[in-house]
């Protein structure tokens, strides 16, 4: 098992019916998502087409920090609101798409930007199965 699995497993309280794979998968897709845009921002800069990728690297840059966000509100159970954390998968599923779809443009001629489409499509779709998961 996942560290985001064992340490969900260990919560003290009873979380009553999350659907933990659920939910450790969407904590896990954010991380990646995270690193992968951030990375993938990074490559941009280093192309010799930059001014192309702007959009590229700023739609990167606000999804990475959308999905660290999730991941680390995922990560709190302590005080647990549906009603928020059903907003920040949206907002997360909402931005993995917008830099999936950016990023999608480019990944013919960039490999860095069709490796973050698919995790960003991973992490869009981690998000939309545990927003289905919560009702």
């Amino acid at each position: 098992m996942s560290v985001a699995g064992n340490i969900l497993e260990s919560y003290p309280q009873n979380l009553g019916s999350v659907d933990t794979a659920a939910w450790t998968a969407c904590v896990e897709a954010c991380v990646e998502c995270a690193q992968s845009c951030t990375a993938c921002a990074d490559a941009c800069l280093g192309e010799q087409s930059v001014q192309e990728l702007t959009d590229c690297v700023r739609t990167n840059l606000d999804c990475a920090d959308v999905c660290d966000t999730t991941g680390r509100v995922l990560s709190r159970h302590t005080g647990y609101d549906a009603n928020g954390t059903r907003s920040v998968l949206a907002a997360c599923a909402t931005a993995c798409r917008s830099c999936g779809d950016e990023c999608g443009r480019h990944a013919e001629r960039h490999e860095h930007c069709r490796i973050c489409t698919e995790v960003c499509r991973r992490c869009e779709q981690a998000c939309q199965q545990l927003l289905t998961s919560l009702g």
